[in-house]
């Protein structure tokens, strides 16, 4: 089913926690609200689940208004960061525990906590109890007793948080595999931009409270609404530098950028991705002069930091770069890759050659 809010608020005495937030995630789709501590992504899932009501607003599953019903009404499932086990059930018995409360027959809920805990790989672990399992084991037990009521939705707050690095690896593929298997309408709350763009079909982008934008992953990097948003999405973050436009370029003190077909003349900021520009020879035409700063090599490709005065630019070189530190260089951003902000607002202006704003920038605005 999917998953609506209408103008949907929060607020603790004199603090707004969430402002009035507009979203729907269709029936069947991955969501994840993305942003740093205290965005109001949680406290929009704890909205969702019943676990908070709403200053203002309306809250919809399917076309049910659950905006005042009990979380036991709502029929979501909620996976915790903190796993949240019964330490004297045994695995069984906490994925059934749902059941048991919906009263299913035994021989029912046997089969369905056989069933699930196969699916998640731990069939053999039914016997045993949360102090004997590791840190993924309890995950997916967590998992497995949100998957075995087959709810309408699943809530899912940093699940994955407490893990290693590599456990977190395998987990995201496992929960995306999973979510696409069952085809159960999803909202994941993350502060990990790579957890976001590696498993959503939608991301909502928090920031202080509200929504900055809702796109697909490669919309949110391709093409994102403001600063922040171009900012807090991409590892290394966008090269971000202060100029103006004059003349159809960018000028910068260190510089200038030619930007065929712009519109627009005065100061901007201009960014850039790390992959989307190239370390060159001093000098060189349409380029920003700089020194090697730091050479980082990665095995598959080396991670060159440009001092260009007083900013630091991330640029992603072939995997045999080895210029020397210090050596003087320029930074050429690639043709048509550039994106420019208003200098006071941050948000996104249209890209040189095109009329307008973004589509993506009218969708952060309108709180879709």
């Amino acid at each position: 089913m999917d998953v609506r809010y209408e103008r949907a608020s929060k607020s603790f005495g004199s603090t707004q926690a969430l402002a009035p937030l507009d979203l729907t995630v269709p029936d069947g789709k991955f969501l994840a609200m993305l942003g740093p501590s205290g965005c109001g992504k949680t406290t929009a899932l704890r909205l969702l689940a019943g676990l908070e009501q709403p200053t203002s607003g309306r809250i919809y599953i399917g076309d049910r208004d659950v905006t005042r019903l009990e979380p036991r009404h709502r029929d979501v499932a909620m996976v915790f960061q903190s796993y949240a086990l019964y330490p004297h059930k045994s695995v069984a018995e906490n994925i059934a525990y749902p059941l048991r409360l919906r009263r299913s027959a035994a021989a029912e809920r046997d089969e369905r906590v056989r069933r699930v805990a196969e699916l998640l790989g731990i069939g053999g672990l039914l016997g045993r109890m949360p102090r004997e399992l590791s840190g993924g084991q309890r995950q997916r037990v967590a998992l497995a007793r949100a998957i075995v009521r087959r709810p309408h939705a699943f809530l899912m707050d940093e699940p994955l948080s407490n893990l290693d690095a590599q456990l977190r690896l395998q987990m995201r593929v496992e929960i995306k595999r999973l979510q696409r298997e069952l085809g159960v309408t999803t909202l994941y709350v993350t502060h990990d931009q790579i957890e976001a763009m590696t498993m959503a079909d939608l991301i909502a982008v928090m920031r202080d409270g509200a929504l900055q934008q809702l796109a697909t992953p490669a919309e949110l990097y391709e093409r994102p609404a403001n600063l922040f948003v171009a900012r807090f999405c991409g590892s290394p973050p966008m090269n971000v530098l202060d100029g103006a436009v004059e003349d159809g370029s960018f000028r910068h003190p260190t510089g200038s950028i030619p930007l065929p077909g712009a519109e627009i003349r005065g100061p901007v900021k201009l960014g850039f991705r790390p992959e989307h520009a190239e370390v060159t020879d001093h000098g060189a035409p349409d380029s920003l002069a700089g020194e090697i700063y730091v050479v980082e090599p990665l095995g598959n490709e080396t991670l060159v930091t440009v001092r260009l005065e007083d900013e630091l630019l991330n640029i992603r070189a072939h995997a045999g770069f080895d210029r020397p530190v210090g050596e003087r260089c320029a930074v050429r951003p690639a043709e048509g890759r550039v994106h420019l902000f208003d200098k006071d607002s941050g948000e996104a202006l249209a890209k040189p050659g095109e009329r307008g704003a973004s589509s993506a920038g009218h969708a952060a605005t309108a709180g879709i």
